[in-house]
């Protein structure tokens, strides 16, 4: 008998209950994606930067000032964005890098840890209307540009894990998307490279008394750091817009490349003029 008061035939079961749903995006209908703690303090690190930048902006509307220069609400702006943007675009990249899953969320907290450092560091002097790096005019300015510098360090070392671990092994993802991620931290290492030797060359003018001129040497290799350091973003996001296309995995692969070419190209033509320029 069941709770009805109706009899089952010997071989009748009740009908086993429908598994629970997954949970789905809104739109999509997709399962809904869950980001592990490191990914969700990095992305809402990467916001906060991102929003930092955009108030700087404003920041420079309203006072006004020079554009260039060792001091300007430019870099406020312009590494709060910078951050902000290349903080998240990492924290998504790397989830095609095959690392171990502890191993990337250490990285992705010491990552964003060090993003804060150097955008708080740029950020403060801008108030104080001093310049942030090779400023050594007072013991204060002297730990502020030593402790940027410390922090591009270990900029250069976390990438490099990341980068080393995409060559390492072969990147998950769509079509197109390992060529995209190796090729994207090849020269992102480019641009942190162009970045170091701004700063060594600076402290080296700085620490032999030639300060003016410190500042002015960051300039040639500028252009090549800021054009290498988003390549990790745009192709990746080319690799992925490509994958909801209709567009076969072999096409989707040769407009990877294609890109990937005129990437480097560009690249290659901003250190050709740095080194004719330096």
């Amino acid at each position: 008998m069941n709770e009805t008061g109706r009899s089952l035939r010997p071989h009748q079961a009740p009908a086993p209950l429908p598994p629970s749903p997954r949970p789905t995006g809104r739109r999509t209908g997709r399962p809904a994606v869950r980001l592990a703690p490191a990914e969700r303090l990095a992305l809402v690190t990467a916001a906060v930067l991102f929003a930092s930048g955009l108030f700087h902006l404003g920041v420079f509307a309203v006072a006004g000032g020079p554009w260039n220069g060792p001091v300007s609400w430019r870099k406020p702006a312009t590494f709060g964005l910078s951050f902000g943007l290349t903080l998240a675009a990492l924290t998504w990249v790397t989830s095609y890098v095959r690392t171990g899953a502890r191993t990337r969320a250490a990285l992705l907290v010491l990552l964003a840890a060090d993003s804060v450092l150097e955008v708080a560091g740029i950020t403060l002097q801008a108030w104080r209307r001093v310049p942030s790096h090779l400023d050594m005019e007072t013991p204060f300015d002297s730990a502020v540009s030593m402790a940027l510098a410390a922090g591009g360090a270990l900029l250069v070392v976390i990438l490099t894990r990341f980068a080393v671990a995409a060559f390492r092994a072969k990147p998950s993802g769509p079509a197109g998307m390992a060529l995209a991620v190796r090729a994207g931290f090849a020269v992102l290492l480019v641009a942190l490279a162009a970045g170091a030797a701004m700063i060594a060359r600076g402290v080296v003018l700085t620490r032999t008394g030639h300060q003016s001129a410190a500042y002015a040497s960051t300039a040639p290799l500028k252009p090549l750091h800021g054009v290498g350091l988003h390549a990790v973003l745009v192709l990746p996001a080319l690799a992925w817009l490509l994958a909801r296309t209709r567009l076969d995995a072999a096409r989707r692969v040769r407009i990877v490349a294609a890109a990937t070419g005129c990437y480097l190209l560009a690249v290659v033509v901003t250190a050709v003029w740095a080194a004719l320029s330096y």
